[in-house]
């Protein structure tokens, strides 16, 4: 398939909107808000920047790769690789990491979809704090709203993805975009405006260089590269794709450049909306799950307006895991179309069934099979298929694009540096050959090995 056959973005928005809208995700919400207040409040925020600073270039290598090729990851190495070398032979990452990603985070959008209508209905308003705990633990244990919840998120990623790339995925993550920014700038508004956010703010991007040593320097800087390796969303071909669908009229530093800056922006106001509200009410702001459907539905239960705040924040996350929904779920579909040669709607329909069947027992893991705890006690399915992409995929893949653009076994720097620097915009460094060849590939392995000490110690 030649250049002028692709199928390209109609904006330059809609690129970086989608590209955006897949980096985007629960990591940029539950997590790092989370981890900040942790590691030192803005002590932490400044590693943090350094390590997606460091990261940022393979995202760019991703887009490079899927523009060359203007084709999904699956194809795009085999188009691009010299003659008689194997790096083809990677490109079922794409595939299999999406599938392992989504395995989890459709089951997890399908949470936050449910609370989204328990919460225009009413039905969290009338709880006191250990009621809706119980109710947070309730949904987990009914089989039936767990596989419609995944359901629905399926459904609905796997219907935007056979419209088409600009009749489909774009204009609907544009609109999902724009109401996820104009609803986190409500939010911010809000909880900056409590009585007693200040001490919030203050918890959360005051630096504290004294808890950050507290909880460990080491510790911390593991902490910061691997959410930079997460939330911006390399190794596994989705940004390849969107890369795949740009035109050649921008450079792609500055692309990469507003992708991690609003993936940042993001993260940071949510944090805002976080750590305001808990300390002006006086609850403890602990992280993941518990936060998002315990802590906070408590606090909007007590709340002026608690209830319209209340659906505007899972309406929020909802955009958020959506869009990264959809656009993972077109690195699925966009694999059989150009490995398989099958249609747009043929891929849709047998991924749609696909991906139903391998999220089911993400779905059934806090219920059915909820004795099965893979990885110790108090684990599930979920936290199993979360550590195969999280610490291994994720990190083989960008090993794997680093030494395929930096290499001469590979695509090579030259080929990279001529793609990423087409068209007008900001320019991607040339000296960067050394640190993105031997530095940075090191760190990738220190923090692959600590995640795996990390969970050999618990």
């Amino acid at each position: 398939m030649g250049k002028t056959s692709r199928e390209v973005l109609g904006t330059r928005l809609g690129f970086l909107l989608l590209s955006a809208g897949c980096a985007i995700g629960l990591g940029n919400i539950w997590r790092f808000p989370y981890i900040t207040g942790l590691y030192g409040g803005a002590a932490f925020v400044i590693i943090y920047l350094c390590c997606l600073l460091a990261v940022t270039p393979i995202l760019i290598m991703e887009i490079a790769v899927g523009r060359a090729a203007r084709c999904n990851m699956g194809r795009a190495l085999r188009k691009l690789e010299p003659e008689g070398t194997w790096w083809h032979r990677f490109g079922w990452l794409a595939l299999v990491g999406s599938y392992l990603l989504m395995m989890f985070y459709t089951v997890v959008t399908g949470w936050l979809l449910s609370y989204c209508w328990f919460a225009l209905t009413g039905e969290l308003s009338s709880l006191d704090p250990e009621g809706v705990k119980n109710f947070f633990f309730g949904t987990l244990a009914d089989v039936k709203g767990q596989v419609l919840g995944m359901s629905v998120a399926v459904g609905v990623g796997c219907l935007v993805c056979s419209l088409g790339v600009r009749r489909g995925i774009e204009r609907i993550v544009k609109l999902m975009m724009a109401g996820l920014f104009l609803i986190l700038i409500l939010l911010v508004f809000r909880s900056l405006t409590l009585p007693g956010a200040g001490e919030g703010v203050s918890f959360y991007l005051a630096p504290d260089f004294g808890r950050l040593f507290d909880k460990g320097f080491f510790s911390a800087c593991n902490a910061a590269l691997n959410q930079a390796f997460f939330t911006i969303s390399v190794g596994i071909g989705s940004m390849t794709i969107f890369g795949s669908y740009q035109p050649d009229n921008r450079s792609l530093a500055g692309e990469g450049a507003w992708i991690v800056s609003m993936d940042t922006f993001v993260a940071i106001m949510a944090g805002l909306v976080i750590f305001p509200a808990c300390f002006a009410f006086g609850v403890d702001a602990g992280g993941g799950p518990g936060l998002i459907f315990v802590t906070l539905p408590n606090i909007f239960n007590v709340m002026d307006g608690g209830r319209i705040w209340g659906i505007l924040f899972f309406v929020f996350m909802a955009f958020a895991a959506l869009s990264t929904v959809i656009a993972v779920f077109e690195n699925i579909i966009s694999y059989s179309i150009d490995v398989w040669g099958m249609s747009r709607r043929a891929s849709s329909a047998l991924h749609f069934v696909g991906l139903w069947l391998c999220s089911l027992p993400c779905a059934l893991g806090f219920n059915v099979w909820a004795d099965f705890q893979p990885l110790g006690k108090g684990t599930s399915v979920l936290d199993l298929e979360d550590f195969l992409i999280s610490n291994n995929l994720l990190f083989v893949g960008t090993l794997m694009f680093l030494f395929f653009c930096c290499t001469r076994w590979g695509w090579g720097w030259k080929n990279f540096l001529a793609e990423a620097n087409k068209g007008e915009g900001l320019r991607f460094p040339h000296w960067l050959k050394g640190y993105l060849t031997y530095v940075l590939p090191c760190l990738i392995i220190l923090v692959f090995v600590m995640g795996y000490v990390e969970r050999l110690s618990k």
